[in-house]
């Protein structure tokens, strides 16, 4: 594709703005402008367009041949809804202060996952950047934001976004991110942002109308209609879309969802266009892509000339593994995982994934253990797994606080790069609901959806029936989400805080500079007793050695390890407490 923007209005060197929409199953349209109505030339391939004076802050909207109104599918912001009027900006007059920000390696990165209007009781991006100051003292690298692309109604998770450049109008306008990203570039911290490509929003896209060849009548995905990379105009919508984000917003990353579910039948996928295009546009600075890939494929993670096309992928089967060793729960996504959880957890934790999948890009894919650790993210929960069960509760409050700890431990003294939620620094207490706010039978598909959603993470409590389930369109499902800062005001909260910076401080000192030498797993899993995790990853010169007991009782220390640089407390010389950490590099 060519540097030159095809979506959204652009301003010309003679001071007129080029309004312009892809809308191939229209003869005539007309852009609505300070209440004018101005027709618009069509050329073969689809593209109306019209160059006019427009003051920055001015609304607007296209007028199809039916006479419907519809918002620009590029809308930089929305005055009201998904139906418009859009809103002309200008996305060069921000004063940033943190001018000088290159961004950070990606092997530094400890990540902390938000919802924005979750995160705080206000849930606006003013907000958040009051509380980027209590994740840098704690340590956080990055926040990894849920996705902002304007989604229908007041509130909701992000996933069914509709208007992919316009930040939703609930959380402030888009001036008020670029505040929330320069506070957390002030104080070191890496903004990553969850973008949605397999699917539009079930409701308020009025693209099908216009633009019918945007969708692929033959492919489908769980959520609707596969969107037609084959078409230019789809493409470059994308691209344009990921250099929006990374260049307007200086976002340090993105987050890709569900990559199995991005159907491309063209010679260039458009993950790897997507990739290729980043590296050759900034170069400037540190960009991550990150993927979110069920399929478990290993392709876009794999070394290349120039770097990796994809940082790392959302390791799930870590996930899995370990919260059924844990917790005992093996049914729905867990039921894979319910024989031999041990051992499938030490086989990840050394190999990368458990089974690995269909490659993106075609061909035959390397082993996950080829890969370094740090192309894997793990989690102990996310919004997925949390949000999804029957109560929406959190891991620590279900099961042994010392074992929690310890899995705390493991997480940030691992080679892979960890990942926390919301609320994880101060052991909230407040659930995470799923949330939307749908009207009539999409409201009621969501809702009588719950229980089969449950049923894949830990089903529904005996003491609770399917009909307790909160109904995601309800207000105060959104509500009781929120996070209560207050809670973080507590002696627990603040010497938890000391704990996760103690395990953070020894992760960027010890840890961080051996992974920036590694180049694969090169891993072996010792063979230990059952609610044991003995682990040793080969990281350049160094071995780091992980000896982790989370059974209820002691074990035999193993003698084998060099320099301690981590324990969780004082111990006797020969055994592992129960709960208990213990973490060494050996040159």
């Amino acid at each position: 594709m060519t540097n030159e923007r095809t979506w959204g209005p652009v301003a010309l060197q003679n001071g007129l703005t080029r309004f312009q929409i892809w809308a191939p199953a229209e003869t005539l349209l007309s852009l609505e402008l300070k209440g004018k109505l101005l027709p618009m030339m069509r050329s073969q391939d689809g593209w109306h367009r019209v160059e006019v004076e427009a003051a920055v802050g001015s609304a607007y909207r296209f007028i199809l041949s039916d006479g419907r109104r519809v918002a620009d599918p590029a809308s930089r912001q929305q005055q009201l809804d998904l139906n418009g009027p859009s809103i002309l900006m200008d996305s060069n007059s921000f004063p940033w202060q943190a001018d000088g920000w290159r961004g950070r390696a990606w092997e530094e990165a400890v990540i902390y996952e938000i919802h924005v209007g979750a995160f705080t009781e206000q849930g606006t991006f003013r907000a958040a950047a009051e509380r980027i100051a209590h994740l840098a003292q704690i340590g956080i690298t990055a926040i990894e934001i849920m996705p902002l692309a304007h989604f229908p109604g007041k509130r909701g998770w992000g996933y069914d976004g509709v208007l992919q450049f316009a930040p939703h109008a609930a959380y402030g306008p888009p001036d008020d991110l670029r505040r929330l990203v320069d506070a957390a570039h002030r104080h070191g911290i890496m903004v990553f942002l969850d973008v949605v490509y397999n699917h539009f929003g079930p409701e308020g896209n009025s693209l099908p109308t216009y633009a019918p060849q945007f969708f692929r009548p033959d492919v489908s995905t769980p959520w609707g209609a596969a969107i037609d990379f084959r078409q230019s105009e789809v493409r470059s919508y994308f691209v344009e879309n990921v250099l929006y984000w990374l260049k307007e917003f200086r976002l340090d990353g993105l987050r890709f969802d569900a990559i199995d579910q991005i159907e491309d039948g063209g010679d260039l996928h458009i993950l790897e266009e997507i990739a290729k295009t980043v590296r050759s546009d900034i170069t400037d600075r540190h960009v991550h892509l990150i993927t979110e890939n069920p399929a478990n494929s290993t392709d876009l993670l794999a070394p290349r000339e120039g770097g990796r096309y994809y940082k790392a992928d959302w390791n799930d089967d870590f996930y899995h593994a370990m919260h059924v060793a844990v917790t005992g729960e093996d049914t729905g996504y867990y039921e894979p995982f319910s024989h031999e959880p041990w051992e499938k957890l030490r086989k990840i934790m050394t190999e990368g994934y458990f089974e690995a999948g269909k490659a993106v890009l075609g061909g035959n894919p390397p082993p996950s253990r080829a890969l370094a650790p740090t192309s894997f993210i793990h989690f102990l929960q996310n919004h997925d797994q949390v949000g999804n069960r029957a109560k929406g509760d959190r891991l620590h409050l279900g099961i042994n606080r010392q074992l929690y700890r310890a899995l705390v431990e493991i997480l940030m003294l691992s080679p892979q790069i960890p990942m926390l939620f919301m609320g994880d620094d101060h052991l909230s207490l407040r659930p995470f609901h799923f949330f939307a706010d749908y009207q009539g039978k999409l409201a009621k598909a969501v809702r009588d959806n719950r229980p089969k959603e449950a049923a894949n993470f830990g089903g529904v409590p005996d003491e609770m029936a399917q009909a307790d389930i909160p109904d995601p369109n309800e207000l105060k499902t959104f509500t009781r989400s929120k996070l209560n800062w207050n809670e973080s005001d507590t002696e627990g909260a603040a010497a938890w805080g000391d704990f996760l910076r103690r395990l953070i401080s020894v992760r960027q000192r010890l840890i961080v500079p051996l992974l920036k030498k590694a180049r694969a797993h090169s891993a072996t899993a010792i063979a230990a007793r059952e609610g044991c995790l003995f682990l040793d990853w080969q990281l350049g010169s160094k071995t780091l050695q992980l000896r982790a007991n989370l059974s209820n009782e002691p074990v035999s220390r193993p003698q084998d390890v060099g320099d301690v640089i981590y324990e969780s407390a004082t111990a006797d010389s020969l055994e592992l407490p129960a709960f208990f950490v213990t973490v060494a590099l050996q040159s």
